[in-house]
């Protein structure tokens, strides 16, 4: 018995080390290029893939003057083509469906809506559901994810925009389902991606802390590769990926630093699959791509990419496609992993 046990542990292990996360002949696939940044990639239920168009106020004005005004695009993965969902966006950046199938939406500043929207997909109706604390606008919401209880959680930093910030602290916030916000994180530096494990225990937060609350105004000259800044060096603030003990009631309380990136700058997005492994998308100039983590903090994998933004799995047949934004463009890779979504409500919302 004790020889079984050690061959069935031992064949176990090999299989593991032969199968990893990211298979050696993966491939990485450009789908799409839009305008500016893309960002906040997700995967409706019905396969259909979302991501936004950041389109900065001074980086997209036309030659007659006018400024994008942002965009949602859609992506359909069986006929390979990509429309426009939503045209302005409120400059929307993180995105999510939650139990119903609708969708969730960070609008940030820059002409944005500064807000947290849900968008019923079937009407197409959209409603806030944050857009001020304390009787004050919020600083322009990033990314957001959503528990069990359909309590969604959004980080609310502030990265660029001529738009006042009105909020005393870059922080994580709660909305549970009567409509009432709570302030739960104000440690984290400058959160960015924010993401519940499976088990619903953990919330991860993602804080890149560049130095800046709005990085296009500092002015910039024109030399050989193009723009670059001309104002004082920045000094970099927390760079790291955190974990949050998260209890029954959705409040969270600082645990560990799974990696601390710093001086390198920190992640954007992030996701888990199906075993708990985080996908993170990194924006460290020495090594852009997505790694994996165990919840523990231990590489699993990585994926060289252009600097990416964020990630999200497909759904189904589709749950192994990994889809990634990047610049101004989508990709996918195949794993050998499966995303982790919400279970889908049994009754819709009336």
């Amino acid at each position: 018995m004790r020889l079984s046990i050690l061959f069935l542990f031992t064949f176990a292990t090999l299989v593991a080390a032969q199968d990893p996360i990211v298979p050696k002949d993966a491939e990485l696939e450009k789908l799409f290029t839009g305008i500016m940044l893309t960002e906040g990639v997700a995967v409706a239920p019905d396969g259909q893939v979302y991501f936004s168009d950041i389109t900065f106020s001074h980086q997209s004005t036309l030659d007659n003057g006018q400024i994008h005004a942002g965009h949602i695009w859609r992506y359909d993965p069986t006929s390979g083509k990509t429309s426009i969902f939503r045209s302005p966006s409120g400059m929307s950046n993180g995105i999510k469906f939650d139990a119903n199938g609708d969708m969730i939406v960070c609008e940030g500043a820059d002409y944005g809506g500064r807000r947290i929207t849900r968008t019923d997909m079937k009407t197409g109706m959209s409603y806030i559901v944050a857009g001020m604390y304390e009787g004050r606008k919020l600083n322009s919401p990033n990314d957001v994810t959503i528990d069990l209880k359909g309590r969604l959680y959004f980080s609310d930093p502030r990265y660029l925009g001529h738009e006042t910030i009105d909020q005393p602290v870059m922080g994580v916030y709660r909305v549970d389902p009567d409509g009432s916000i709570t302030r739960i994180i104000s440690d984290a530096g400058k959160p960015n991606g924010v993401c519940i494990s499976p088990d619903q225990k953990t919330l991860y937060v993602v804080s890149n802390a560049n130095g800046a609350t709005g990085f296009e105004r500092l002015g910039t000259a024109d030399d050989a590769k193009g723009p670059v800044a001309i104002a004082a060096p920045l000094r970099k603030g927390h760079m790291a990926l955190m974990a949050y003990d998260l209890d029954k009631d959705g409040e969270a309380t600082y645990r560990e630093t799974l990696v601390d990136y710093y001086p390198e700058d920190g992640p954007d997005g992030l996701i888990v699959d199906s075993a708990g492994n985080l996908v993170v998308a990194e924006r460290s100039e020495k090594r852009p791509g997505i790694a994996i983590y165990s919840p523990a903090g231990k590489e699993l994998g990585f994926i060289e990419t252009p600097t990416p933004t964020n990630v999200g799995f497909g759904r189904g047949k589709n749950a192994s496609l990994l889809y990634i934004t990047a610049g101004a463009d989508l990709y996918r890779i195949r794993l050998n992993t499966t995303g982790y979504q919400l279970p889908a409500a049994k009754q819709k919302r009336k």
